[in-house]
């Protein structure tokens, strides 16, 4: 059986090195390399609470231009930009973004409610020009990331408005939401143990076609894994919209664990748990599709 090299959806990089910064482009090939990688999805991060350094647009574009056969990118944009108003219009920046190659816009890490006034105006522009979105959940305050409670009832709303809008979750928060046992306690973290039946998100899969994973990081890579029998069925039953990743921010990453995603999918895959199917297009083949738009 072939193993395949993977796409990676979500890793941040910047055109100069920075002490403490992320990964530049020749780290993160020479990391690819090791891991079995063949692409990866370079996104900006430029809101104001994603920390003390951020990549542009500009930044990511250029990393494209120079390793086109490495990096593919999406363009970012905080709901604040251009008025701060629920009625700034995207869609002129959208479009020259995607002109430029962008293939959708993220990660949008903004820290505001998921279906405020200024959030719900950007995903209408980009519903309209067909950009899917990857977020990150997080908490009101003292962090980055759009804000919902348990249960995801924001993210809910902005399913039924924009069914034709493709959002991919991360972050600890979504993830969390796998297992039916989740208490509010456990959703910063990395809940362990058995998947309890009736989990949030597996009921928000089923029911909104345009809701998919963004399995990078320790979230997503835990969430799949803490009960292996469970993640395969998983990703077998939602195989069209999952999406492996790594989102490796700094050299250092190269030993972290999130890069173990690859070798669990490839042990799935060999020992039959996993078909091949679901394992081609959960670690390339779902990317390919979004990237060859």
């Amino acid at each position: 059986m072939e193993l395949v090299k993977k796409i990676d959806i979500h890793v941040h990089s910047t055109v100069c090195t920075w002490p403490g910064g992320y990964a530049n482009a020749e780290e993160l090939i020479g990391i690819y390399d090791n891991i079995g990688v063949e692409k990866g999805v370079i996104l900006p991060e430029i809101c104001i609470e994603g920390g003390f350094h951020i990549s542009t647009n500009y930044d990511a574009k250029c990393i494209v231009d120079k390793y086109p056969d490495r990096f593919a990118w999406f363009c970012n944009i905080d709901p604040r930009q251009g008025s701060n108003s629920e009625y700034t219009d995207f869609t002129r920046h959208i479009e020259f973004c995607k002109s430029m190659g962008a293939k959708g816009v993220g990660e949008i890490c903004s820290n505001v409610y998921f279906d405020d006034p200024l959030m719900l105006n950007l995903f209408k522009h980009c519903e309209a020009n067909d950009m899917p979105v990857i977020f990150h959940i997080g908490n009101l305050g003292g962090d980055y990331g759009l804000v919902d409670e348990i249960g995801l009832p924001r993210m809910e709303k902005v399913l039924q408005m924009f069914p034709k809008l493709r959002l991919l979750g991360h972050s600890q928060k979504f993830w969390a939401e796998i297992s039916g046992d989740l208490t509010p306690e456990q959703r910063d973290g990395y809940p362990t143990g058995k998947v309890v039946p009736g989990g949030r998100l597996v009921e928000l899969l089923r029911k909104y076609p345009n809701l998919c994973g963004d399995l990078s990081a320790g979230s997503g890579y835990n969430a799949v894994t803490r009960d292996p029998d469970f993640g395969y069925a998983f990703l077998e039953e939602f195989q069209d919209r999952m999406f492996y990743g790594t989102d490796i921010c700094s050299p250092k990453n190269a030993d972290s664990p999130m890069l173990k995603l690859a070798s669990f999918l490839d042990e799935g895959v060999l020992s039959g748990k996993l078909s091949y199917d679901a394992y081609y297009k959960v670690s390339r083949g779902n990317a390919e599709k979004l990237l060859n738009r």
